[in-house]
């Protein structure tokens, strides 16, 4: 009985042991099927498409056109949808591309218009993005779309890229007369009207215009209005302008300069001055010629008769 007592201890360690073994056989089992399992599971590499653009942003004046240079790629991956790999590597894209309101914009390769594309899997291919104003534009930023999708029904495949023209201001003042006539006759020792013009040909607003003149010693040029505050994009300003020629002027031409300038942009015409004697000095000048003839003919009469 002794005995059966000092072994019982050893027997229980022993049982709880094998016990202890059994049941974790299945988890280790379960845990190695696991890791093979994981092991088993091989990552399969999508289709790609994606685009590369070194310049998105672009800077220009209005009136010239936009082009953007881009690269397009495509890459198969292990299941293309729509393709077969064994037999094909080429996808055909269409090609869409949105743009503001009061632009137009395409997309091409070299220099034609294009509206689907073929992309062979791990070839890049160039196309451009063109865009051009197509009425007067704020200066500012406008962003235009380009995007390609698979034309193969069903696919979802598809990529977008945008760029951004920044379209600069233009500057152009215009001086010029109301007639459209570089030329007038003016007469001397008194004031003489003229119709100037000063057009604002920028796309945007110019401030403070000043007008100036360059004339003859003697003369006298004045303005009705010779600083403008304002001209808006495309409107212009009439201007009357004296001319008092010297009063003691020779009758003959003469050049007068006149000058419309503001911070951004100015602009000069150079006017020509028939100046015309006033008439009562015409005919003081007939009446001294008339006498001039009566005297020249009284001497020749008299030295005739001797």
């Amino acid at each position: 009985m002794e005995t059966i007592k000092r072994r019982l201890p050893a027997f229980l360690i022993t049982l709880i042991l094998v016990l202890s073994i059994t049941l974790m056989i299945p988890g280790v089992l379960l845990a190695q099927d696991d890791t093979e399992a994981e092991e088993e599971v091989v990552e399969v590499k999508p289709e790609e498409l994606y685009f590369d653009i070194t310049l998105p942003k672009i800077q220009a004046e209005e009136g010239e056109n936009f082009i953007f240079d881009l690269n397009a790629i495509y890459k198969m991956g292990d299941e293309p949808y729509g393709l077969d790999p064994e037999e094909d590597d080429q996808k055909t894209f269409d090609i869409t591309v949105d743009y503001p309101d009061g632009w137009y914009a395409v997309a091409m390769s070299g220099n034609t218009d294009i509206s689907a594309i073929n992309l062979t899997s791990g070839k890049q291919e160039s196309l451009k993005l063109g865009a051009a104003p197509m009425v007067s534009q704020e200066p500012g930023e406008y962003t235009f779309t380009m995007t390609l999708k698979s034309a193969v029904e069903g696919d979802p495949l598809e990529e977008s890229i945008d760029v951004t023209a920044v379209l600069t201001a233009t500057y152009e003042l215009e001086l010029s007369t109301k007639s459209g006539m570089l030329s007038t006759d003016m007469t001397s020792g008194k004031d003489n009207h003229f119709k100037l013009l000063v057009n604002n040909n920028s796309s945007t607003s110019l401030e403070k215009i000043k007008i100036t003149s360059t004339e003859p010693e003697g003369w006298r040029v004045s303005f009705d209005i010779d600083e403008i505050e304002s001209i808006e994009a495309g409107e212009s300003t009439e201007i009357d302008m004296t001319v008092n020629p010297a009063e003691k002027a020779i009758a003959g031409d003469y050049m007068l300069t006149l000058n419309a300038s503001s911070e951004k942009a100015s602009d000069k015409i150079e006017l020509r001055v028939t100046v015309e004697t006033p008439t009562i000095w015409g005919i003081v000048g007939i009446g001294i010629i008339v006498v001039v003839i009566i005297a020249v003919a009284i001497i020749f009469t008299r030295l005739g008769r001797r």
